[in-house]
């Protein structure tokens, strides 16, 4: 990380962070539905590809919420230890389209869920959970247009001793397809011209990813029984691990913004760059076997937004004039003013 030895540099970088990020708890929640306004504001766009080691400490590419995420020579570790707890990181960019690879351990414990989610404004969202009463499988599941009536999208897919061992997963999401993979086993594929009507995650996407508890108490019966809870405390804590990140934006420039109000990825402009100008900028999507579903999800009640709930402020609108990311996760001070992503 490069920054001037003056304290005003380290003031300046922490109001940087102030200014994009706000409580970080809101899953199914936006500040501005780009579906009912033409004057939202810009997405701050990644536009290449980062690679984060958290053995090596945090990333000034995402923002904590819901709790304290801690670093040691595993990684970052997301607990929950009582209730109220959501411990997460929230990415202070935006994809459009693109590819997330995540190599992490999941949480153990009845009720307790880790995850990896996507969600634009306008509440599109692709998700990875991982119930902690079962250490086989991995849960993936997507929504479009925060349109929630339907749960037959979901589906249990294998993931053996995700508890015990570091796992790599990844989500390729593309204007055609999107595809989870395990390991390198394809667990599942969804064709865009198979999901239902106007439900194929398309805008540009924040990436969070972190722990909480489906089976606290104050949650709906129908949540504690999907997280297949309800979860004991006095039996935890209970930890999710990351261990490193590498997201791919599959677009180029330096922000997003939506054209018009029909949240379909045609409508979306690059500024500085363009949609799908970086497609194939991660390389090949490396797979050896493809699996199946264990099972759907279609009477399960759900939730949407993978961590926590609640709501509040999403981030703005770009980093300010000189300021820079940098490849592993870093923001930079430049001589220069700079976008992210140029």
């Amino acid at each position: 990380m490069v920054f001037s030895s003056r304290p005003f540099a380290v003031a300046t970088l922490a109001a940087v962070v102030a200014l994009l990020s706000g409580s970080a708890r809101a899953q199914t929640y936006t500040s501005c539905n780009p579906l009912h306004s033409t004057s939202c504001p810009p997405n701050p766009a990644l536009g290449r590809t980062i690679d984060i080691d958290f053995t090596k400490g945090g990333s000034d590419l995402f923002t904590a919420g819901g709790g304290t995420p801690t670093y040691n020579s595993e990684g970052v570790s997301f607990t929950v230890a009582k209730s109220g707890d959501s411990p997460q990181l929230i990415s202070l960019f935006y994809i459009m389209f693109g590819r997330v690879e995540i190599t992490m351990k999941a949480a153990p414990g009845a009720g307790i869920v880790s995850s990896l989610v996507f969600q634009s404004d306008c509440l599109d969202e692709i998700d990875n959970e991982w119930l902690g009463a079962d250490s086989s499988e991995v849960q993936t599941n997507y929504f479009g247009k925060g349109i929630t009536g339907s749960y037959n999208r979901g589906q249990f897919n294998p993931a053996a001793n995700n508890q015990g061992e570091f796992i790599t997963y990844t989500v390729d999401w593309t204007s055609d397809r999107t595809v989870w993979t395990v390991g390198n086993t394809v667990v599942r594929t969804l064709n865009a011209n198979e999901a239902e009507p106007n439900q194929y995650p398309q805008t540009p996407m924040q990436i969070k990813f972190g722990s909480w508890s489906g089976g606290d108490p104050s949650n709906s019966p129908g949540t504690i029984q999907w997280s297949r809870g309800p979860t004991d405390y006095s039996r935890g804590p209970y930890s999710m691990v990351v261990q490193r990140v590498k997201i791919t934006d599959y677009s180029t420039g330096s922000r997003y913004s939506y054209g018009d109000t029909s949240g379909s990825w045609g409508s979306i402009r690059a500024e500085g760059g363009s949609v799908n100008g970086n497609v194939g900028g991660a390389g090949d999507l490396t797979t050896t076997a493809v699996t199946s579903a264990v099972s759907s999800t279609a009477t399960a009640s759900v939730p949407v937004g993978g961590i926590g709930s609640g709501s509040s402020d999403r981030s703005s609108s770009n980093l300010p004039p000189g300021w820079v990311m940098t490849s592993d996760g870093r923001l930079s001070r430049q001589a220069r003013p700079l976008y992210v992503g140029s």
